[in-house]
């Protein structure tokens, strides 16, 4: 891997006097839905990058906004404001005149509404931003109050405009609402955190790190090297290579050429580590895994695109894997099929403006007659994943009224693997639907903006999955446990979704954010989440989770799970 990242970085310095480069934006799903929803309300895509792998480029991003604002086609209030506040937002890379501070403090700092601190001259480019979440709230039936405090720091910035960089520092102490609790306690790792120490009685506390560096390499290939989050897909989750995992070791090559991109990952990934005698995770090296991933997409006329993966994860690296253009299976084939081997195809689809159906399948073992019942049905060898969705852009022509449908299915045993290391996790936790498999999932978002500065969303979802009686029995669900583990009695045949116990969630989170300046907001909203589980006898569990928060230069937390 070293010699792989010294060879990438003498490539790049080969080209740093021919081609720009901006960072990368940190992937939030508000923030991303201001700029795909053009791309659906137009009806065709823009050709500055697909959509189907996240994060996007600063640079990339705001070459499509300036577009939108050439054409003047989105001329209503609440438009403007979002197309000026993504423009604002990267402001270094707009061909048009940005906005200034109309009162700078001290004269030095925030004289641009998105930075607290900025330095450009032709050399050196510099922004950097306090990061801040505080919020507080009440779970009912739970006596302790439930809060986060995260302080931290952001820098982003550019080098001879030719080498992009970004950091992201916090610290956080937290006390979660009881399911994420009773999440973590059971992975032993916070969601999309993974290390952490305790704090106060049932409190948890980590520091944050995330960082990259990014290149051109030619006019159409660019390189990424960083420690962060990737996602894969246009869905509320992916079935693929989500967000809900920590942030991870990668370089990333990305080639687009006209209608095609080529998107090859490579990662470096925490697996199974060890906890002390009061379950919290010990010191010391903790073994890792690595991982292989690259996607070709097309777009086919201006209306459909669609793309086909293949992934690997390994327990060692192999020099196999980093031959960006070879096909893995056959690699891994080669190598006696010691690896764990995931492929599956994705597409999105505008048949009218305004309106997007997308979706993915992914492919984790294939037994021809056993997948469509020949020899047997139900066999726990036809392990797969689906998802299908549906966006509606204003819907009925309210405009800043967007509808999200989305439907997610996992049969059992998907993403587990019987060699150690080799299941599709990073730090005890999925790397792609926080259930992990054996389940069924429907959501439904509506967002809405009725005044600029203010949005609405409303998230609803209904789940229903199969949890493992005990620890020695393995019903599909658990992606950190061996296939070797059975104790179902059920032998090859008969695996349903949902199988072992069956468990029912409703869930709904209403949330109000009113951004106070430029990335500086204010929540408040209500998550109810109600679960039924049937094991020897029904237990209902009801939460109640009203919040209120401050945030800045910080996603929102989202605890729909």
């Amino acid at each position: 891997m070293r010699k792989f990242l010294f060879s990438l970085w003498f490539m790049g310095a080969l080209f740093f006097d021919l081609y720009g480069q901006g960072a990368y934006i940190p992937f939030n799903r508000e923030y991303y839905h201001l700029i795909e929803r053009y791309e659906i309300l137009q009806g065709d895509f823009n050709p500055n990058f697909h959509t189907g792998f996240k994060p996007y480029r600063r640079d990339h991003v705001l070459q499509y906004v300036d577009s939108l604002q050439s054409k003047q086609t989105f001329g209503g209030r609440v438009d403007q404001f979002n197309l000026n506040y993504l423009t604002n937002d990267s402001w270094e890379f707009s061909s048009f005149e940005t906005q200034d501070s109309e009162k700078p403090l001290w004269n030095s700092l925030y004289r641009k509404p998105s930075d607290f601190y900025h330095y450009r001259d032709s050399v050196f480019d510099l922004h950097v931003n306090p990061v801040l979440y505080l919020s507080g709230g009440l779970e009912g039936g739970m006596d302790e109050f439930r809060f986060r405090n995260s302080r931290g720091v952001e820098v982003r910035g550019s080098i001879d405009r030719k080498v992009g960089f970004y950091t992201f520092l916090t610290t956080t102490q937290t006390v979660f609402p009881s399911w994420v609790e009773q999440y973590a306690a059971h992975n032993g790792a916070v969601p999309g955190e993974g290390f952490w120490k305790p704090y106060r009685d049932n409190g948890y506390g980590f520091f944050s790190a995330m960082g990259h560096v990014s290149f051109q390499l030619t006019k159409h290939i660019a390189a990424q090297v960083g420690h962060d989050r990737n996602f894969v897909g246009e869905g509320f989750r992916s079935m693929v290579l989500s967000d809900f995992s920590n942030p991870f070791m990668f370089v990333k090559i990305n080639t687009q050429l006209g209608k095609f991109q080529m998107t090859n990952l490579w990662g470096q990934m925490t697996a199974d580590i060890e906890f002390d005698n009061v379950g919290r995770p010990t010191d010391g090296r903790y073994p890792q895994k690595f991982f292989s991933h690259h996607r070709i997409g097309i777009n086919l006329g201006k209306k459909l695109n669609v793309g086909v993966y293949e992934s690997i994860m390994a327990n060692q690296i192999d020099w196999n894997y980093l031959n960006p253009v070879i096909f893995y299976r056959w690699v891994e084939h080669q190598l006696g099929s010691p690896d764990k081997v995931m492929i599956g195809t994705d597409f999105k689809w505008h048949p009218v403006p305004g309106m997007q159906f997308y979706g993915q399948f992914v492919l984790d073992e294939f037994v021809f007659n056993e997948f469509f019942g020949i020899d047997g049905k139900n066999s726990s060898r036809n392990k797969h994943s689906l998802q299908i969705g549906y966006k509606y852009i204003n819907v009925f022509k309210v405009y800043n009224l967007d509808l999200q449908l989305e439907y997610n299915q996992s049969r059992p045993y998907t993403y587990q693997e019987k060699f150690e290391y080799q299941s599709f996790s990073n730090y005890r936790t999925p790397l792609t639907h926080p259930l992990g498999a054996n389940f069924r999932e429907l959501v439904g978002l509506m967002r809405y903006q009725p005044l600029p500065r203010l949005s609405l969303n409303l998230t609803g979802l209904y789940q229903f999955f199969g949890t493992d009686p005990s620890e020695t029995v393995n019903f599909g669900g658990d992606v950190l446990k061996s296939r070797e583990i059975d104790g179902t009695g059920l032998g090859l045949y008969g695996h349903t979704i949902g199988q072992g116990v069956a468990n029912d969630v409703v869930m709904t989170n209403i949330n109000a954010s009113y951004m106070l300046k430029h990335n500086l907001f204010l929540d408040f909203g209500h998550y109810y989440r109600w679960q039924l589980t049937q094991e020897r006898v029904a237990v209902e569990e009801n939460s109640h989770f009203l919040h209120l928060a401050v945030r800045m230069n910080l996603v929102r937390q989202n605890f729909s799970y």
